[in-house]
């Protein structure tokens, strides 16, 4: 009977286009802009300058209940080897929880510094922009295929690479609390081969982690508040 029926050979590629077509027309646009505000997607950020021809961004924003101050202070302690991620610990932090207090011993940074991402210490971000209780710009060179970090280079660029920041973004509220808005923004070579892998992994993984990072951020400054 099939064969009497062609149209239905198209049935599953019908569908699969209007999924496609809802993802890029709705959906991806909700995603790399969630909680935020026009003013705050259109806006310019500290580190916004380090990727000036970007092929990829984000702006994602939420309300913490706390001052700036007290948000810096669980902002500034983040990495692989120090206080985690405050996301998903499995899938960024070894399994291992992110801290759940603050250590002294990790509230304080300079520019330059590597935050480590992986347990080898191949990976890292490197602080790229910090100006206290305000802006904090995390830096991230990989080459490709390896994946491997190296820092921003002298010499002409790897053939294949992505090169992105991370920028957390502090402004006080008028009830005391903080808008917390994280712009990122990336450029990688071959496009041919990093866009499809960034629209189909990597701002989807972006939009999950982030997006449980406001939840944990939110809860452990609410619990000190």
């Amino acid at each position: 009977m099939s064969g009497h029926r062609p149209g239905a050979r198209l049935l599953p590629l019908a569908a699969a286009s209007t999924a496609s077509a809802f993802y890029a027309m709705w959906l991806r646009p909700r995603l790399l802009t969630w909680g935020a505000t026009e003013d705050e997607i259109e806006g310019a950020w500290p580190g916004d300058e380090l990727v000036p021809d970007c092929d990829s961004s984000s702006t994602m924003a939420t309300t913490l209940p706390a001052p700036p101050e007290a948000v810096w202070a669980w902002l500034v302690q983040m990495g692989g080897d120090r206080a985690g991620w405050y996301s998903w610990d499995l899938l960024d932090h070894y399994g291992k929880p992110s801290a759940d207090h603050l250590v002294p011993e990790w509230q304080s940074l300079k520019v330059g510094q590597r935050l480590v991402a992986d347990r080898m210490g191949r990976v890292w971000f490197t602080v790229a922009v910090l100006e206290p209780d305000r802006t904090l710009v995390l830096r991230s060179d990989l080459g490709l295929p390896s994946g491997h970090s190296f820092d921003v280079p002298d010499r002409p660029w790897p053939q294949a690479y992505m090169d992105g920041v991370w920028g957390f973004h502090l402004r006080p509220v008028p009830d005391g609390g903080t808008r917390l808005v994280v712009r990122t923004r990336g450029r990688s070579r071959p496009r041919r081969l990093t866009k499809p892998f960034n629209l189909l992994l990597g701002e989807p993984s972006h939009f999950i982690m982030q997006a449980r990072q406001f939840h944990n951020l939110r809860t452990r400054v609410g619990a000190e508040a």
